[in-house]
């Protein structure tokens, strides 16, 4: 076995070690099964000679002991079962568990670069399979295994000849199943890489549905759908038909298994080295020791789907997360003082996209900043949320320097509304106070009555009661920004960072927000990105970026007399 299969091995273990009273337990019971099973075919053949020998006070009790053998075995089967599905189930849940907080610990650079439809494959589907592979593994292999042993002895209790016979043709069945599995886990794996991309894709077409009607794209992605489906098909098919090979082979091998013990133990009963009774058993551990051979390469096939999607699961928690900074200190915000200086920051390291950017803002400033698409307006508000790290240069904020601070607190400094509006599956009560989880209803319905979405509320059925959601139809783009903005009304931060806040908006009521917003940014530093000119007009500080640059700044009438890039952006938008 390869080094790497041993190290995913030891991660499962792992997972399986808090469970380890569960395991023994488990272990016990197949025992007790297996133990019951193997004595019932001595039973049958000592009933065998009774009824020979005309012994039938013999036979009753070896009837009675065998209807007993059974209830006992049919219950540790049933408690070991229930022991089983306790323990796999408990294993998947520990480790979703554990995908989905490492994923919440994810730097957002990795949430942005991969396929949310093959993040959620990861978390989910394959931890399924992982659930099914060591259900499998707990119920079948342990009592096969423990069978097959229990068996052999038996059958060199009853006749050594006959047992050797078996022991010399066994290591055929063995390695078949190996060399099959070794073939059968890389397909595994690739099939369930071709599923994560396919949940992707389904995932990234359904959010865009719309989108893709509107532009009768359909056809396009009926083709790009049937490609990726072919290849998961394609991976699918091979597993199977790998995995579905060592059934039939394990079976050939039990067939030889079988035809040696019928012959050996037929010539040894007409010899009379064993009565007709002992052929009986003989026969019955025959067909009772190769039956597991079957049931395990089912297991093998089944396991090793299993380690594939593990695998896919251990590679995903493997990914680097966010360092822990809990330990660094709070930020404190007094006056909101920013500074950028030197800063430079690269998606990807083959290609710089902010050079050397300083920026001062003084306490209380309002600070837009615009520019063309792709330019680097939203950029420079990630670095400032530390939702990505510069390569160099720093931001500090009242003279802290942002990466010495923990990021909670500093998220926390910030009010943020951005262009892209999200609501969880919940109430809009539960919506709104998203940052302020412990707000009294007084101060959720203040929120809601300076962003304007009162009167949409009160025309609910359920009012703040109404269950929402970022897919719900009955609430348009417009209200769901509404309702992204009393967030920030309520938890009334300390700075500011609106992000086209106001984009999915009517004009009128546009009006009313960008009072709210002039209110609540009275005094503190807040940072404004926006496509339409006119709502920045008023902005203490304009910064016009291009190509990850401030190449102009100033006030609107600086800027405007100077007849630069800005002067011309806004000419574009106010041709009169």
């Amino acid at each position: 076995m390869k080094s790497a299969d041993l190290s995913l091995l030891r991660r499962v273990y792992e997972y399986i070690k808090p469970y380890r009273l569960r395991l023994v337990l488990s272990l016990v019971f197949a025992a007790i099964s297996v133990a019951f099973t193997i004595i019932f075919p001595l039973m049958t053949g000592k009933a065998v000679d009774a009824i020979v020998s005309g012994d039938g006070k013999l036979f009753i009790i070896l009837i009675v002991a065998m209807a007993v053998s059974a209830i006992l075995t049919s219950l540790s089967q049933y408690l070991m079962n229930r022991v089983n599905n306790s323990m796999a189930y408990g294993i998947s849940r520990d480790i979703r568990k554990d995908a989905f907080s490492h994923l919440e610990r994810m730097p957002l650079s990795y949430v942005d670069s991969h396929p949310h439809g093959d993040i959620v494959s990861r978390i989910i589907t394959d931890a399924d399979q992982v659930s099914d592979g060591l259900l499998m593994g707990f119920t079948q292999l342990f009592t096969g295994v423990i069978t097959i042993l229990g068996t052999l002895v038996a059958m060199f209790v009853v006749n050594w000849i006959v047992a050797l016979v078996v022991l010399f043709v066994t290591p055929l069945s063995l390695f078949a199943a190996s060399f099959i599995a070794r073939k059968t886990f890389s397909l595994f794996y690739k099939q369930s890489e071709a599923r994560g991309v396919q949940t992707a894709f389904i995932d990234e077409m359904i959010t865009g549905a719309s989108v893709v009607s509107a532009y009768g794209h359909e056809k396009a992605n009926q083709e790009k759908f049937d490609r990726i489906n072919k290849e998961w098909a394609g991976y699918s098919l091979l597993a199977t038909f790998y995995s579905s090979l060592t059934n039939p082979v394990t079976r050939f091998v039990n067939s030889l298994v079988y035809t040696g013990v019928a012959l050996s133990g037929g010539i040894s009963a007409l010899a009379g080295m064993m009565s007709v009774g002992g052929l009986a058993s003989i026969l019955s551990y025959a067909s009772q020791y190769t039956k597991p051979f079957n049931e395990i390469s089912g297991v093998v096939t089944e396991l090793q789907n299993s380690l594939a999607s593990a695998k896919r699961i251990f590679d995903f928690l493997e990914e680097k997360e966010e360092s822990d900074d809990s330990a660094l200190p709070d930020l404190s915000v007094s006056e909101g003082r920013v500074d950028i200086s030197n800063l430079r920051f690269s998606y990807t390291p083959d290609r710089e996209f902010i050079k050397n950017l300083s920026i001062s803002v003084k306490s209380g400033m309002k600070v837009a900043i615009v520019g063309p698409t792709g330019s680097g307006k939203t950029t420079i508000i990630n670095l400032l949320m530390r939702f990505y790290d510069p390569d160099s240069g720093s931001i500090t904020i009242d003279g802290q320097n942002i990466a010495a601070v923990n990021r909670t607190s500093l998220r926390k400094s910030f009010g943020m509304v951005l262009q892209d509006t999200w609501l969880k599956h919940g109430t809009i009560r539960e919506n709104i106070a998203l940052g302020k989880p412990d707000a009294r209803d007084d101060e959720i319905r203040k929120a809601a009555a300076l962003s304007h979405i009162d009167s949409f509320i009160a025309s609910l059925p359920e009012g703040y009661d109404e269950i929402v959601s970022d897919d719900s139809d009955g609430i348009s783009a417009g209200q769901k920004q509404l309702i992204s903005i009393s967030r920030i009304m309520l938890t009334d931060p300390v700075m500011l960072i609106l992000d086209e806040a106001t984009s999915s908006i009517d004009t009128r009521t546009e009006l009313m927000i960008q009072e709210a917003f002039m209110r609540l940014m009275e005094g503190r530093t807040s940072f404004i990105v926006a496509h339409r000119l006119s709502t920045i007009r008023n902005a203490d500080l304009i910064l016009v970026v291009k190509d990850g640059d401030v190449i102009e700044s100033g006030t609107h009438d600086s800027l405007m007399e100077k007849g630069g890039f800005y002067s011309s952006l806004y000419r574009s938008q106010f041709s009169s």
